[in-house]
């Protein structure tokens, strides 16, 4: 079958490779799309895949092709999204609810080969079952909205909070479009990207800008979260958050960001940080929100690229072009 390989850091190609066997609790799922997302990014500079070569792609829906001789719950032609979650459920952050800190951590298209290919494995178990009127190219959507939904989680935040987000790509529109089903006072959005910026506008905001000293919020925000990663947007929003509030680190930075914190303004203004790390039962709520319409398709999905293309696509996403981007096998 044909797939994208990260062969190597800064390296990655389109090739042939073996055709996948399930095992008896698995299914092969034909890929109807697969998205692009910062992780796709770290595995090409050599951060987070163990080892390299690596089939990506841990966003990613199709139709069962094949089931293993142990699955029950599904059926060839069942259409899916699959959560890349892989956890050794023994560890002691296992055992106590933490599976995504597992002390074994592993993702399909991270750790095993991923759906940026014709076709890829997954426990049924991590298989969520498509209802009718949901395009199974769309789906790819909703394992980054579980992240999203992860993040909220954690936020616990109250009814009538005034928002900030740093970032107006997938995951800070996701978090855009939960802040608004979530009671949400306000909710701000900054980009340096002034496309981007804009479909944060199409999308409705209380106030959208380049950056915060634009807005006016001079006694801060209750929630403050970063979707970039970016030390800057980080080191920034940090001095933004108002008395009792709290800090959501969202966004993947890499392994070398190191911001500065103010201990005694954490402590004295009673200030949270916190941060959400990838999927942790959200993944069939996220599909529930995702088949309730929380979020239009056409919006957040500005490019769908033939898997051909996937070198070119990992190069338009880290230049910052379009939105979500997912490649068709």
């Amino acid at each position: 079958m044909k797939a994208a390989v990260i062969e190597s850091v800064g390296k990655a190609v389109v090739a042939e490779v073996p055709d996948p066997t399930p095992g008896p609790r698995e299914v092969v799922v034909e890929v109807a799309a697969c998205g692009l997302c910062g992780t796709d990014l770290h595995i090409l500079q050599g951060e987070f895949a163990p080892k390299l070569p690596i089939v990506p792609g841990h966003e990613f829906a199709g139709e069962v092709v094949g089931v293993g001789g142990g699955v029950t719950e599904l059926s060839v032609g069942d259409r899916v999204a699959v959560d890349p979650s892989l956890y050794c459920h023994e560890c002691r952050y296992c055992r106590t609810g933490h599976n995504n800190l597992c002390e074994r951590w592993a993702a399909i298209g991270v750790t095993t080969a991923g759906g940026a290919a014709q076709y890829a494995v997954a426990p049924v178990a991590n298989c969520v079952r498509l209802p009718e009127h949901v395009r199974t190219q769309d789906a790819a959507l909703v394992e980054p909205l579980s992240c999203a939904v992860r993040g909220y989680d954690v936020l616990r935040t109250r009814l009538g909070a005034h928002v900030l987000i740093y970032g107006s790509g997938t995951m800070g529109l996701m978090m855009l479009e939960l802040a608004k089903r979530t009671g949400a006072a306000s909710v701000d959005v900054v980009d340096v990207n002034p496309s981007r910026l804009e479909t944060a506008r199409r999308l409705g905001v209380s106030a959208s800008a380049a950056g915060p000293d634009e807005l006016d919020r001079p006694q801060g925000w209750d929630v403050v979260i970063d979707a970039t990663g970016n030390a800057a947007a980080i080191q920034d929003g940090l001095d933004r958050v108002a008395k009792a509030g709290t800090f959501l680190q969202f966004g993947v930075a890499d392994y070398a960001t190191r911001v500065t914190i103010d201990p005694y303004r954490i402590y004295n203004q009673e200030i949270t940080i916190t941060g959400s790390m990838a999927v942790l039962h959200s993944f069939e709520r996220a599909a529930e929100l995702f088949a309730g319409g929380v979020l239009d398709p056409d919006v957040f999905i500005s490019d769908r690229l033939p898997l051909d293309e996937y070198p070119q696509a990992l190069d338009q996403f880290a230049s910052g072009i379009g939105r979500k981007i997912v490649v068709i096998p």
